[in-house]
């Protein structure tokens, strides 16, 4: 898998030389990210995909338990991710209107952390 960088603001950069592209473990990562950032009702191509984390977050204030299905909710939606095979090292935290979920995922290339965050 092959994917475009992109600067801190998720703006796609040129690529001028082919060693530019994201690979292997960092790409499938990326990918992942780039689907969490994702929200359900955000592509007007098909309003169902996307990622339900905000609207799970709009129901109720984060308890202990919503931090833990929001945590196993963002793990099987990364899973989903083509070319992850396996999610680990998880961690949540919340603190007031701020989830934050951070894992490590694993490819046939190797593992690249990917870190998570929205605030509701």
């Amino acid at each position: 898998m092959l994917l475009r960088p992109t600067d801190e603001n998720g703006d796609i950069l040129p690529v001028l030389r082919y060693e530019s592209l994201l690979s292997g473990a960092e790409a499938v990562a990326k990918l992942a990210g780039y689907r969490l950032e994702l929200l359900t009702g955000d592509w007007w191509e098909n309003s169902k995909w996307g990622c339900d984390v905000l609207e799970m977050m709009r129901e109720s204030r984060l308890t202990e338990a919503d931090r833990e299905t929001l945590a196993s909710y963002l793990t099987t939606y990364i899973r989903g991710t083509p070319g992850v095979q396996e999610v680990t090292d998880t961690a949540v935290s919340a603190e007031g209107r701020e989830f934050s979920f951070a894992c490590t995922v694993l490819t046939a290339d190797g593992e690249a952390g990917l870190e998570f965050t929205m605030t509701s």
